[in-house]
């Protein structure tokens, strides 16, 4: 999966959004829980502020005081977090909390209203944060109107507190959730993509022979795509349909004149013009073999663009060696054949036919008493060895052979073509060949071509 694969853009823009999802998420729950314990915080800050205005009184001397103890025992301890403060606006007197020790309060000087509780944050002991919850409370009203200013406050330290102890408990399933969102956005990107590689896999069995088109039975969103891959073969065998035509209708055209100058270099000789007979004997000849060279060409082109099959090589050998034993020279050699079963050629059974054709066609005609084919088979590569024991060739002219309509021996009947037909299917195919001295004393054909599938070879 590179930086360019679709697979890898999805998946990456799938862990962006949960990252941010997940990140706001977590933010959002963090800040919902302290505005819940900021609530439950407000709640007991409330209590409190009851308790103490249920239990303000007047002493004899007219002071006021607070009767009993808070129920709470964090009033008592000094800087605890938990302070209340009470303050006589007409007789100025403060009562503070055993927890605010000689630390005073600096209440907001604010309207205050009897019964609304006013809200604050301020600064408490040693500089920390305090919520404070403030209430007027007027005593007596009929007889001596004392106004009263209650405040009670707790420390925002619990509130930080409690915000890192849940952050910290939330993140590992936080981390646990984007894990499951990625493992489940993986497998939603390999099922949605899952269309695109039976795609690619329907082009490779094209490509190999396997079908001529793609199936139809893809998503929506694909199917356009297969029916303009499928417009296209069909395109692509028109072309190549029209090119075999064009190629044939051209060798017809031209089959005509040669025969034609053939005929007439015949009847020059006859009259005694044996230079002019020769020359246009030599012309025939190589326009044959420009002739022959190109319809090869055009032949290997259009089979380059239509489907290579997986053809088995022992089937093609046999066949082209029975051919060979019913021939004159044929049924005086020996045949030594030594093919795996599993070998198998990724091209056409026609092509294969050709090149195994020629080249045996070429050591039977050579060889004095044995041919010998071996293979060798690998998942890449299928190795071919056509060897005969006949007068070889010289080392120097080796690189020479194969040339196209270069014959060694002019006394031998041929074209000159037959090993360089093998070099042109072999560069269509891949594949390669090599000669060299045998050590049966004739020559040795080395032909590499790219293997194919046994189960495919149908």
């Amino acid at each position: 999966m590179t930086l360019q694969s679709l697979r890898f853009r999805l998946l990456s823009a799938a862990a962006l959004s949960v990252s941010v999802a997940l990140a706001l998420a977590g933010f959002g729950l963090v800040a919902l829980f302290e505005h819940h314990v900021e609530r439950r915080l407000d709640a007991e800050l409330g209590i409190h502020l009851k308790y103490l205005v249920g239990h303000i009184e007047l002493t004899d001397d007219g002071h006021i005081h607070v009767a009993g103890n808070s129920p709470n025992p964090s009033f008592q301890q000094p800087l605890s977090g938990r302070y209340w403060q009470i303050q006589d606006e007409v007789r100025p007197t403060l009562l503070r909390s055993r927890s605010l020790w000689d630390f005073q309060l600096a209440l907001a000087d604010d309207d205050l209203r009897p019964g609304v509780v006013h809200r604050h944050e301020l600064e408490g002991p040693a500089g920390h944060s305090l919520l404070v919850r403030e209430q007027q409370f007027i005593l007596h009203p009929r007889t001596e109107a004392r106004r009263l200013r209650v405040a009670v406050a707790i420390d925002r330290a619990d509130l930080l507190a409690a915000r890192q102890a849940f952050t910290a408990d939330i993140l590992p399933y936080l981390g646990l959730l984007a894990l499951a969102f990625l493992v489940a956005s993986y497998a939603q990107v390999r099922m949605g993509l899952s269309p695109l590689k039976r795609v690619r896999s329907g082009v490779f069995a094209v490509r190999e022979g396997q079908t001529n088109r793609l199936a139809n039975d893809y998503p929506d969103e694909v199917s356009p795509l297969v029916d303009e891959i499928n417009e296209l073969l069909e395109a692509r065998d028109k072309a190549v349909e029209s090119a075999r035509a064009w190629t044939a209708d051209l060798a017809h055209g031209l089959n005509t004149p040669l025969t034609a100058l053939g005929a007439d270099a015949r009847r020059l000789r006859r009259k005694g013009d044996t230079d002019i007979a020769d020359d246009l004997d030599h012309l025939v000849q190589v326009m044959r073999s420009r002739v022959d060279r190109e319809l090869i060409r055009a032949r290997l082109r259009a089979a380059g663009t239509a489907n290579p099959r997986q053809t088995p090589v022992t089937p093609v050998v046999d066949g082209v060696v029975r051919t060979l034993q019913r021939t004159p020279k044929g049924q005086l050699l020996s045949w030594r054949v030594e093919i795996p079963e599993m070998a198998v050629a990724a091209m056409p059974d026609d092509y294969l036919a050709e090149l195994i054709g020629n080249l045996l066609e070429n050591a039977c005609k050579w060889a004095t008493t044995l041919v010998e084919i071996t293979a060798r088979y690998s998942s890449e590569s299928v190795l071919i060895d056509i060897e005969d024991d006949g007068p070889g060739v010289a080392e120097k002219e080796l690189d020479r052979l194969g040339q196209r309509g270069l014959r060694l021996d002019e006394h031998t009947a041929g074209s000159g073509l037959g090993l360089a037909i093998v070099g042109d299917i072999c560069a269509a195919y891949s594949g390669g060949f090599g000669l060299e001295r045998s050590e049966l004393g004739g020559l040795a054909v080395r032909v590499r071509l790219p293997s194919g599938v046994l189960s495919d070879a149908r």
